[in-house]
């Protein structure tokens, strides 16, 4: 039990590390907090600096959704592979090394996550996220649509129901973060992905 709680506690610690704020500091000595939209998240990492440093984060988001959900899974099963993916989300979205401050919106993370607790949903939900962005260069619409898929595709490959609904409410979490990307939507005003562009 208290090794369960010793993993969740570390998991929001490695959540909570912003690659999107550290490497452009690193590399470039900026602060993405001043580029684009000023979220620290891989999209906007990408938009400004282009795929030499938003490939790196969106990468290293990815895996600190995944490291720590196979970890919890392998230590004590699906239960605490969840609650140590949803720590390290939670970490992403308001990480303590930034004050809690408005961090990433989670999906980079949240694909991590179920890509360990459940890997053929998540390359489904990928492959949506793929053909959506190509289709019409929304980095926003792709994330929520793979996002909303990804617990019916949980349900359809068979997952437990504390995947499916962890997955859900993972689905719900990333749509409420992208509620301006919605509205911009809507309003026809929501850009479409290119580098150097204005994201949020």
């Amino acid at each position: 039990m208290i090794g369960d709680v010793a993993l969740v506690a570390g998991a929001y610690l490695l959540g909570s590390i912003p690659f999107g704020y550290v490497i452009p500091r690193l590399v470039r000595g900026d602060d993405i907090r001043d580029q684009g939209s000023g979220n620290v998240g891989a999209t906007n990492v990408w938009r400004a600096y282009g795929w030499s440093l938003g490939l790196p984060v969106a990468l290293l988001d990815v895996a600190k959704g995944l490291v720590p959900a196979a970890l919890g899974l392998w230590l004590g099963g699906d239960w605490v592979g969840v609650l140590a993916g949803a720590a390290a989300m939670v970490g992403h979205a308001r990480p303590v090394f930034l004050g809690f401050s408005k961090g990433g919106k989670m999906v980079a993370t949240a694909g991590g996550v179920a890509l360990a607790l459940a890997p053929l949903a998540a390359l489904s939900a990928a492959a949506i996220w793929i053909v959506v962005f190509a289709l019409g260069r929304y980095a926003s619409l792709a994330s929520m649509l793979a996002a909303a898929a990804l617990p019916l595709l949980c349900i359809a490959f068979g997952s437990s129901w504390p995947v499916v609904a962890f997955t859900a409410l993972a689905a719900v979490g990333v749509l409420a973060l992208h509620r301006q990307n919605i509205r911009r939507l809507f309003a026809g005003t929501e850009p479409r992905f290119s580098r150097g562009a204005s994201s949020s």
